[in-house]
């Protein structure tokens, strides 16, 4: 490859965006076949396929399910609120768990969990099984939700790490539409079995793929390490370099003493730990599960008129939208993505704010509908391109690898707490004032862009021990 050809790479250039996550001749050229490298990634997000699932599970099942097995409305809430109690449990333990067991491993693991968790609900009598499906399904995607991400950072090379983890947040949307949709169309114990799908494929395609190098090196076994790295970049691929840079960043990092939770708060490992947080919180404080899980009430306390149409406008708009900010993701950067998105939810949260405290006043009504689409279509448009995915990878990107189990678990439980807290607490706020309600979401995520423009770095382009260095060096300033 010529020296300004890999400048521009660098520099973002990726060739041909009619095939954004296929590499150029002349990449396939430097590294080989990266079919291994696909068919991992696509192992992985399997996984992801099943949070979107089992998120878009209980909308469409809640008024047969309740028929069926005569439940009451708060035994519903129940079942439906629980996920998120089995995935805080599965974030605390994932970090421990794929470390320990290897990521497949762990991957494996939550597959199962989820299958014996769709088995429950699909048998389900009362109540009880079906919240002990419920729990045993949010555990599992407590665990994917760390460890799909981390595993697709480690295993791809930097120029198509941004755009192959995005498609993590991709296949969570596409999860939910699919649950969403083929709820109104079959039984919920149906729709229960169609959950299977994801997990025995994930179960299947990981018998052909391998481990993450980085894992494999950081516990010691180094043949299999450098098999699984020259199988995922091709056999012809040159792997001199890359493996020497890795295996020189884990001995540097197996050096230091063992890292306790009290350890995290020295210099070297605070600054990753509070981009890390602080992106999670952003990104669930600004009022993403509370619009996303009561977007129909939303739009039809707005108006009739608004209900159906927003609700349908809402389902197809993230799909595409995502797949936008996986072109974009090695194109533009992780900070100007994610800046770009926060002003967007901003501005999405303050017209729908707007139009609400206009109906309050009786001004302008017969433009309140209209406005309240037009807000939380243009949020949820701006939080599919980065909000939703960029903090999944930079978290993936950020943490040395002796930490990253623990910093991990503690990242994906304050996004999970964080879930629970907003969706939790949206009627309430909306009961206190609409209005107020999105004007303050508007606030965080504008607060959103000064915390990137002060804290978070550039990603883009970098090796994950290059993402290091660059961390640490901005310590020493």
């Amino acid at each position: 490859m010529a020296i300004e050809e890999w400048k521009e790479l660098e520099n973002g250039d990726h060739g041909d965006l009619q095939n954004p996550l296929m590499p150029t001749q002349e990449e396939q050229q430097e590294n080989g076949s990266l079919q291994m490298l696909y068919l991992s990634t696509f192992a992985a997000v399997c996984g992801s396929f099943q949070f979107g699932s089992c998120v878009g599970y209980s909308a469409p099942a809640q008024a047969a399910i309740r028929e069926d097995l005569n439940l009451s409305l708060s035994e519903y809430s129940m079942f439906g609120s629980i996920l998120t109690i089995g995935a805080m449990f599965g974030a605390v333990t994932s970090g421990r768990i794929a470390d320990y067991i290897g990521r497949k491993g762990a991957m494996r693991m939550s597959a199962y969990f989820c299958i014996i968790g769709w088995i429950a609900i699909y048998l389900s009598e009362e109540s009880l099984s079906l919240d002990i499906g419920r729990v045993l399904t949010g555990y599992g995607i407590g665990v994917f939700s760390y460890v799909v991400p981390i595993f697709i950072a480690e295993i791809a090379p930097k120029n198509l790490r941004g755009r192959l983890t995005t498609l993590n947040q991709l296949l969570i949307v596409t999860g939910s539409s699919v649950a969403f949709l083929l709820g109104t169309i079959v039984t919920w114990r149906t729709l229960a079995l169609s959950g299977l799908i994801p997990c025995t494929t994930l179960l299947v395609v990981l018998f052909f793929v391998p481990e993450s190098p980085r894992w494999l090196a950081k516990v010691g076994q180094e043949k299999e390490f450098l098999s699984a790295l020259q199988r995922l970049r091709g056999k012809n691929a040159d792997i001199s370099a890359e493996a020497a840079q890795i295996q020189n960043y884990i001995e540097t990092m197996q050096s230091l003493p063992k890292t306790k939770l009290v350890d995290l708060f020295q210099s070297r490992y605070i600054r990753p730990l509070i981009i890390g947080v602080g992106l999670m919180v952003f990104q669930q404080f600004g009022g993403i599960n509370g619009i996303g899980f009561f977007a129909s009430e939303t739009f039809a306390s707005a108006g009739p008129s608004a209900g159906k149409i927003g609700t349908i406008a809402y389902a197809c708009i993230q799909v595409p939208i995502t797949v936008g900010g996986v072109i974009l993701m090695d194109k533009s950067g992780r900070r100007p993505l994610i800046m770009v998105s926060a002003a967007g939810t901003s501005l999405g949260c303050f017209l729908t704010g707007a139009s609400f405290f206009l109906k309050n006043h009786g001004l302008l009504l017969e433009f309140v509908p209209v406005l309240v689409v037009v807000g939380v279509l243009i949020f949820i448009a701006f939080f599919s391109i980065g909000m939703g995915a960029v903090p999944w990878v930079i978290m993936s990107e950020i943490f040395p690898i002796n930490v990253k189990g623990i910093t991990g678990s503690i990242v994906v439980l304050v996004n999970w707490l964080g879930a629970w807290v907003v969706s939790f607490t949206f009627n309430f706020f909306m009961s206190w004032s609409s209005s107020g309600t999105f004007f303050i979401y508007s606030l965080i995520s504008l607060m959103t862009i000064l915390f990137v423009v002060k804290l978070v770095p550039e990603t883009k382009g970098k090796t994950l021990e290059e993402i290091q260095a660059s961390i640490d060096s901005q310590r020493d300033i």
